[in-house]
């Protein structure tokens, strides 16, 4: 596992006063936002649904993982495909279409089976984090070495780097005034500046943008102070479940790369301790009852990994922090509302640090490690892990489809095995 200086880093918040523990959520908080109401927005499924559910979910999960890992859960991206098509699936038209019609009912009608299928790909999980447990936990880590973990973490710092200038090609000027509050604190401030550039990035960058005009304040105004999320319950049919239940087989990969990428990030081997097979069946279980009440599916957030990795605080309990403003939002629309106003340019400037910093993590992994890549066995599998994982290649077996991270993690795992030792 790679080393950590600790001395630098913070592993318990308990002698942090109260204000400065939620300060330090809320950081989490603002990171996680974007990235889980996207979700909804694109599939129809409601917002303050998918805040709730991301906060019980990270909850739950930390239940179930010991609380012992820095973890906070949001909307998958990777099931975005399969609800949009059991949505067409079952009215006949898609979402766009239903949502300009103001069809309401019958897009509701469409994602409660999609649900359905989400609530059993969130199964899948369980099972395999049974095969796992009882195949022993050394057995699976053999199938992750660094020369298969650092590329692995490289890729999905990388595939999140045009996300990152997307959302900054917004507003360049917005984008930079962000980003030169998080770096300059990060790299020269003291005390507890140091550990909070991420919201301190937010706050100038949205005070910059209010300044400039470049700031909308209408979904404040709209939004009711509270209201309860319109939680739905599922529905199961064969063909929905098929649709979208393979997914989750190359969402586990997934899963286990974000894992790889937050033991990395913290210098604990959480694939040991709490196990591999915990991960999975967190995330399973918060995936199936999220779903069930009419939230997405749940995914470790690796913009959150990379607050970790800026402001080196490893207490699980902030993530905690973070799930409880998150249910807030949830049952405060006008909450929701203020941190969706915040300009996409602003959170695009402090992604390019975020993101930026999960690839770093991935190079650190291969140097501390002393991986050699003077060997032609090595190199060759960094190349086809990063190029699979970059280049947008896709495997289509039936109904099964693997692609990106999962497609070039479960190559690379399989050359690491067949491919000699040494050479």
């Amino acid at each position: 596992m790679n080393k950590i200086n600790k001395e630098t880093a913070i592993y318990d918040i308990k002698d942090l006063s109260f204000l400065k523990k939620m300060v330090l959520g809320l950081q989490h908080t603002f990171t996680m936002f974007g990235a889980t109401v996207l979700v909804p927005i694109l599939t129809g499924l409601d917002i303050s649904v998918a805040l709730f559910m991301a906060g019980i979910s990270t909850l739950l999960f930390h239940f179930i993982t010991k609380g012992k890992m820095p973890v906070f859960l949001g909307s998958s991206f990777a099931f975005i495909a399969p609800i949009l098509s059991v949505v067409l699936l079952k009215t006949g038209s898609s979402v766009e279409a239903l949502k300009a019609a103001g069809e309401t009912e019958k897009l509701s009608h469409g994602l409660a089976y999609a649900q359905g299928g989400l609530v059993i790909a969130g199964l899948v999980y369980l099972i395999l984090a049974v095969l796992i447990y009882f195949f022993s936990a050394e057995k699976v880590l053999s199938f992750f070495p660094p020369i298969v973990t650092g590329p692995i973490i490289i890729v999905i710092g990388i595939k999140l780097a045009p996300v990152a200038i997307d959302m900054a090609s917004s507003n360049y000027l917005i984008a930079l005034v962000s980003f030169l509050i998080v770096m300059i604190l990060s790299v020269y401030s003291k005390g507890f500046l140091k550990i909070i550039p991420v919201i301190c990035g937010m706050i100038g960058g949205y005070i910059f943008a209010a300044i400039t005009g470049n700031v909308d304040f209408t979904p404040i105004l709209q939004a009711k102070v509270f209201g309860l999320p319109h939680f739905q319950l599922a529905k199961f049919d064969f063909s929905s479940i098929m649709i979208v239940a393979p997914i989750a087989l190359a969402t586990v990969i997934e899963h286990m790369g974000d894992v790889a990428a937050i033991s990395a990030t913290v210098g604990e081997n959480y694939m040991k301790d709490p196990g591999l097979h915990r991960t999975l069946l967190g995330d399973g279980v918060c995936t199936s009852i999220s779903a069930m009440f009419g939230g997405p599916a749940n995914t470790t957030y690796s913009e959150n990994t990379g607050v970790l990795a800026l402001t080196r605080i490893f207490d699980p309990r902030v993530m905690r922090i973070a799930a409880c403003f998150a249910m807030l939002l949830g049952l405060m629309p006008v909450l929701g509302g203020v941190i969706s106003s915040i300009p996409v340019a602003v959170i695009g400037g402090i992604s390019i640090i975020l993101f930026g910093m999960i690839a770093s993590i991935g190079i650190r992994t291969l140097i501390e490690n002393q991986v050699d890549l003077t060997k032609s066995r090595n190199l060759i599998l960094a190349a086809v892990i990063l190029v699979l994982g970059l280049g947008g290649a896709v495997i289509q077996i039936g109904s099964f489809k693997f692609e990106g991270m999962a497609l070039a993690a479960i190559i690379g795992i399989v050359l690491n095995k067949i491919m000699p030792q040494g050479k």
